[in-house]
């Protein structure tokens, strides 16, 4: 709960950054090499959160590490979440930043969770679908569970929409254990 609330705040406080600078695609990029970065190497954040380790040698590690790759601002920033104590929020923030990011262009992730893998027609068709249904521009993940039996599940935005198998299994399942049978 705190890291959201945390990295709610931060990400809109850099998300208007990047936008009064005008550097909202260079801090998507740059944050997303970052979020990758941070995938990579979980020694990073480790260090950075040790308490033991003094908060000048903290900030001597992002100006050898990010000084040269980021932008000033972001450098900037991350500074600032050294210094705030709240550097091991930086996942959570750039996870948020991405979505403001994706929100303001009109980019909406999209998962499908299929029995199958799906054809490029049925992917093209779905994205489609929810295209219309939306009007964001959809970026579609797919995944494969097998526990479905057929059919799919999709998931965008809060959104899920179950048309698989199992699930209509189960309604069929609770349906008939309601009935009262003399």
């Amino acid at each position: 709960m705190l890291a959201q609330q945390v990295a709610k705040k931060y990400s809109a406080a850099l998300f208007e950054l990047a936008r009064e600078k005008d550097l909202i695609d260079i801090a998507w990029d740059q944050f997303n090499s970052l979020a990758e970065f941070l995938r990579k190497d979980e020694a990073f954040l480790d260090f950075m959160e040790a308490p033991q380790i003094s908060e000048q040698n903290k900030m001597a590690l992002v100006k050898k590490v990010f000084e040269s790759r980021l932008e000033r601002p972001f450098y900037d920033f991350l500074l600032v979440l050294v210094r705030k104590r709240r550097i091991r929020f930086l996942p959570e923030i750039v996870e948020y930043f991405d979505n403001l990011v994706r929100e303001d262009k009109g980019i909406a992730r999209a998962t499908c969770i299929s029995a199958t893998s799906i054809s490029e027609a049925e992917r093209k068709e779905i994205i489609a679908g929810l295209e219309r249904k939306t009007s964001l521009r959809i970026e579609l993940e797919e995944r494969v569970d097998e526990s479905l039996i057929g059919g799919m599940v999709v998931m965008v935005r809060e959104q899920i929409i179950d048309g698989s198998i199992r699930h209509g299994l189960d309604l069929l399942r609770n349906r008939l254990l309601k009935v009262k049978v003399h």
